[in-house]
């Protein structure tokens, strides 16, 4: 096989790594002396970042460090950066999320190149590589380019800065080109300066994500580790020797040229960012860029070993470990570090603000992390989660309303429904919002309560008005609205989405004393209601006067959010017995689940089922009668069975979806969504999982590891530690037969997050068969706003 030259002369190449398994390390002092007892051995062997990045999942193998600002990867020609089953890389670009559906990020593209520039198009220049000559893991990611493997490239980074190394033949034409007009979305202008020999700033202003937005900028600064020979940029097909800046529209970029035919044929570039001007990247750089490459690299390496080691898994396979580790490592990537080293950042404002008290996030996939993500990071990154969710209420402050789906600086109004009510409230209830309770409170009544105005770029609940009045969000899919998506093209399932927010205001309105809203938002809990057809038993759309419509086939249904009815049928975590009620009871409930779930079929050939009946296709959400494990609105589905009294169903239907994570490219199916589906198998492998996402309630099934230890934040959690333990669990021995936190039994199917606070082990005694565990009255998780709250 031809690896890059730089790999032959280092201890072998990291793909290795990817197939052998655990590497021998010493864990880094600060997460010995917290972990567990036990918990020793890199973990970051275990992390494969090339799952996710065939169909669809989206993902990107390049190098990050959680949270970063920087996520530097290489780009093939696929709309949100890199696919699998291309076969060239276009550049190296510093900016991309983690399993986005449109294309997002891919800012300045860099390709090391030779001879002669002969285009300015990285369709057209792009190098050809082969998986032969690949590998990545945490932090890391090498490649080399060319039809002979020519040029060695090497990626790593920091929290502001992706650093490179490129090993060259000997050459008096070994060319970086840096490409500032052409990313993964809409470049509306760029402007690259070489400052001198060693030197080159760029700025990229874009907009996009599915659709168009307000623009944002990002500013760079690119430092060699040695002069370079000659320079030059271009702007459109034309490129200008010795030119020392370009900007406008269209194609532009700069070259820059060594000659190493000296000898020495590695070069470094390192690359710092900034939202807010070009003195922000090059302060960045100064501080985070000093080191060499391997030093950064193993920086990021041991960055990545401590916040893995702080969950610890024993038993299952192998397959199941890397599965687990590779979908943590996704779940830690995002959101994103969005100030700079002095605190500065760019508000939604379009002012430079300087954070205060704590670190400033941005990238806000709401509508997918509000379900499972949110809740990951509460428990495992809790000092990270509360920075994130004060990072919302600057969001408000400064813009004016809290986002649905923001990038970078600016709102994009994709998705719909409002998913910042329960990513917010969950932050409440997990006890990381204290001393800003009231300051959040009054951000998301406003936000429950009203529309954002017209000259607002925000789309809010934009169908507010109606359901305040009538009870639903109508279906008017010609309804105006801003750029994004609209919550009036999708009515019904835009009221589920309100009234789940409602219950999860509701309560916190109860806990700060508001109990006027908290008797309000309970009422308004209860409108899942009103878009319920009792002649068809499921939800469905209405019309604006209030008459049900399109067809009748819930399979087939209009008005709903990348789903259909079946799917969005058991998105009432607020009132399950309310809504059980109005399908006929709990056995009634139980039969529908198990049609939905094909749950015959499952239990005779699970993976087969899970592969041939519920998966159709990555976008393939509409016309279906089945679960949908690839997508947000049934990720709560499975633990339905929770209050049907048949526990055990839940563990066969999480189990069998757990098998659609495989270690291999396709083993995200569909969209990882910035670690939303990398966040439900790691807390469904875990057997804690949040069923009502705005609260502290957490569903328990039979986890898939022997034992699972948490090593916890006492500042959040004052024990430090919580082990989950299933002795002997495996594909037959999946099922509860008793359980015990701290010891003492436990009947009932749920957690709350002061559980885990006061205990430090909830353990699992697991059978080849069901077991009567769970299934008692008050076992299942309560409703939070049940019917009588009207």
């Amino acid at each position: 096989m031809i690896r890059p030259p730089r790999a032959r002369r280092l201890a072998g190449p990291l793909v290795t790594v990817l197939c052998a398994g655990l590497l021998a390390a010493t864990p880094p002092a600060a997460a010995a002396s917290q972990a567990p007892p036990g918990a020793t051995g890199d973990l970051t062997g275990l992390v494969n970042p090339f799952i996710g990045t065939r169909n669809e999942g989206n993902t990107f193998p390049g190098a990050a460090v959680p949270f970063g600002m920087v996520q530097l990867s290489p780009d093939t020609g696929h709309s949100t950066g890199y696919d699998w089953d291309e076969r060239s890389i276009r550049g190296f670009s510093a900016v991309h999320l983690s399993g986005v559906g449109c294309g997002l990020g891919g800012d300045l593209p860099v390709l090391p190149t030779t001879g002669d520039l002969t285009s300015t198009d990285n369709a057209s220049y792009a190098a050809p590589f082969s998986h032969d000559d690949e590998s990545a893991s945490p932090g890391s990611y090498q490649v080399a380019l060319g039809e002979d493997g020519g040029i060695g490239a090497e990626l790593t980074a920091t929290a502001h800065t992706g650093k490179q190394r490129y090993t060259f033949p000997a050459t008096d034409k070994a060319n970086f080109l840096l490409n500032t007009g052409q990313a993964l979305h809409k470049v509306t202008s760029s402007s690259v300066r070489i400052l001198d020999d060693r030197t080159v700033a760029a700025a990229v202003t874009g907009q996009g994500f599915c659709q168009d937005t307000k623009p944002y900028t990002v500013y760079t600064v690119t430092r060699f580790d040695r002069p370079f020979a000659s320079a030059g940029t271009w702007s459109g097909d034309t490129v200008t020797a010795g030119s020392r800046s370009s900007e406008g529209g269209g194609r532009r970029g700069a070259y820059v040229r060594f000659d190493t035919r000296g000898g020495d044929r590695d070069v470094e570039a390192t690359t710092a960012l900034s939202y807010v001007d070009q003195r922000g990247a090059a302060r960045n750089l100064a501080a985070e860029g000093g080191r060499s490459f391997d030093a950064t690299r193993d920086a990021a390496r041991r960055a990545w070993q401590e916040r893995l080691a702080e969950v610890r898994v024993s038993g299952g396979s192998q397959e199941q470990r890397r599965v687990f580790y590779s979908s943590l490592y996704r779940a830690l990537l995002h959101p994103n570090t969005g100030q700079d080293v002095d605190g500065r950042y760019t508000g939604w404002d379009r002012k430079v603000h300087r954070s205060q008290g704590h670190t400033y996030y941005q990238n806000w996939s709401l509508w997918d992390t509000y379900r499972t993500q949110a809740q990951l990071l509460a428990l495992v990154a809790p000092r990270e989660s509360r920075d994130m969710a004060l990072s919302l209420l600057d969001v408000d402050e400064q813009g004016g309303w809290l986002p649905k789906w923001g990038y970078g600086t600016v709102e994009t109004n994709i998705m719909t429904g409002d998913p910042v009510t329960p990513f917010l409230t969950n932050a409440y209830r997990q006890g990381l919002l204290k001393g800003h309770e009231e300051a959040a409170y009054r951000a998301l009544k406003k936000n429950a309560d009203g529309v954002p105005p017209a000259d607002s770029p925000y789309s809010g609940r934009m169908g507010n008005a109606e359901y305040l009045k009538n009870g639903f969000v109508p279906y008017q899919p010609d309804h105006a609205k801003k750029p994004g998506d609209s919550d009036f093209e999708h009515g019904a399932s835009a009221t589920l989405e309100y009234a789940l927010a409602d219950a999860a205001l509701a309560g916190m309105a109860k806990d700060l004393g508001h109990t006027a809203d908290a008797a309000r938002y309970a009422k308004r809990a209860q409108h899942y209601r009103d878009v319920f057809d009792p002649d068809t038993g499921f939800f469905r759309a209405r019309d604006a006067a209030g008459t049900f419509t399109g067809p009748a086939d819930p399979a087939k249904s209009v008005g709903f959010h990348e789903g259909t009815s079946w799917q969005y049928m058991w998105l009432v975590p607020q009132d399950l017995p309310g809504m059980m009620s109005l399908i006929g009871g709990r056995d009634a409930t139980e039969r529908r689940l198990d049609s939905f779930f094909a749950y015959d079929q499952l239990l005779k050939d699970p993976a087969k089922t899970a592969r041939e009946v519920w998966v159709k296709g990555p976008y393939d959400y509409y016309n279906a009668d089945k679960y949908n494990p690839q997508n947000e609105p049934d990720l709560i589905a499975p633990y339905t069975y929770l209050s049907t009294g048949t526990p055990w169903k839940t563990t066969d239907v999480v189990h069998a979806a757990l098998g659609l994570f495989t270690d291999g490219p396709d083993g995200v199916t569909g969209n990882d969504d910035l670690g939303t589906m990398s966040s439900w198998m790691v807390l469904s492998a875990i057997g804690v999982f949040p069923v009502f996402p705005g609260t502290d309630t957490w569903g328990l099934s039979t986890p898939v590891f022997d034992k699972v230890e948490l090593t916890l934040d006492r500042a959040y959690y004052p024990r430090g530690h919580f082990t989950v333990t299933a002795a002997g669990t495996s594909g037959t021995d999946r099922y509860v037969r008793s359980a015990a936190l701290d010891g003492t039994a436990l009947s009932r199917t749920w957690l709350t997050t002061e559980d885990i606070r006061r205990n430090t082990t909830l353990s699992f005694t697991v059978g080849s068969k069901p077991s009567a565990w769970g299934t008692g009255d008050g076992d299942a998780p309560p409703p939070a706003t049940p019917s009588s709250a009207q």
